[in-house]
């Protein structure tokens, strides 16, 4: 898939990775629709970046913003004649939580939901919506190909830690659909791939203590740093320009294996 003259959509792309891979595209000559809910970064984004990015509001975990989001996009389209290359749903939370507390109180099933609605169901309804307009593409190459679908799962997938139940839970079932996306849109000429980064540097790791942050680096194995953003970003562009990377997850972590405890 050719980056040049193609729309990506990434939710989650006024921040973070999301927005390390906006400013990646369109630096190749492609169209970004950045779909994220903090309206005040996506249009500073967007005005910084010109007319080949345009902002969407968008809440992903509720159907109703991701459709009028979508629908925006398609209307976009129709305005730039640049169809769509890729859907990147990069949008994602955590809230560390155990099951059951010191107390012997199970978690509250809203904070259960919060993270499995955006880091989950919400990748699943952006695609659907997005599925459609993808398969009336005109095929790009020789092999029929019309799109990529990017997802991020991630190491807490492999090694989650502790406290990580509904963040490993949201991740796990990304690296686990990755195939089977790829297997049910084989006939459409649809490549699927995911990308698990480890510990990079992002607006949820910036949240962490001093204390968990330097127990953390010191499983690095090299390089001997977080992952920064244009790392990620770098691997989302090779998942979308080499056709015979299809149905896999990608581990992006420099070796890191994540420790049982801090």
């Amino acid at each position: 898939m050719h980056i040049t003259d193609r729309t990506f959509i990434i939710s989650g792309g006024a921040s973070g990775l999301g927005l390390a891979t906006v400013r990646d595209l369109t630096g190749r000559g492609g169209y970004v629709a950045v779909l994220d809910l903090n309206v005040e970064n996506g249009e500073k984004l967007v005005k910084g970046l010109g007319n080949r990015t345009k902002f969407f509001e968008a809440d992903m975990s509720e159907t109703e913003s991701v459709q009028a989001a979508v629908a925006g996009v398609v209307e976009w389209i129709k305005h730039t004649g640049k169809p769509i290359g890729a859907v990147i749903p990069a949008a994602g939370v955590g809230l560390p939580g155990k099951l059951i507390d010191k107390h012997n109180e199970p978690i509250p099933l809203e904070r259960l939901d919060f993270v499995l609605n955006i880091n989950l169901r919400g990748v699943l309804d952006l695609i659907r919506l997005c599925l459609p307009h993808m398969v009336n593409n005109t095929p790009t190459d020789t092999d029929g190909e019309r799109g990529v679908i990017v997802m991020v799962s991630s190491s807490a997938a492999y090694d989650g830690q502790p406290g990580q139940v509904a963040y490993a839970a949201s991740k796990g079932a990304i690296r686990s659909m990755t195939l089977v996306l790829a297997r049910d849109l084989a006939q459409n000429g649809i490549r699927t791939m995911s990308i698990a980064p480890s510990y990079f540097e992002s607006n949820m790791t910036a949240q962490m203590s001093d204390k968990v942050r330097k127990s953390l680096e010191k499983v690095f194995e090299f390089p001997k740093r977080p992952g920064k953003g244009e790392d990620f970003a770098g691997m989302v562009r090779h998942c979308i320009e080499n056709p015979m990377l299809n149905g896999e997850c990608i581990r992006l972590d420099g070796a890191t294996r994540m420790p049982s405890r801090l």
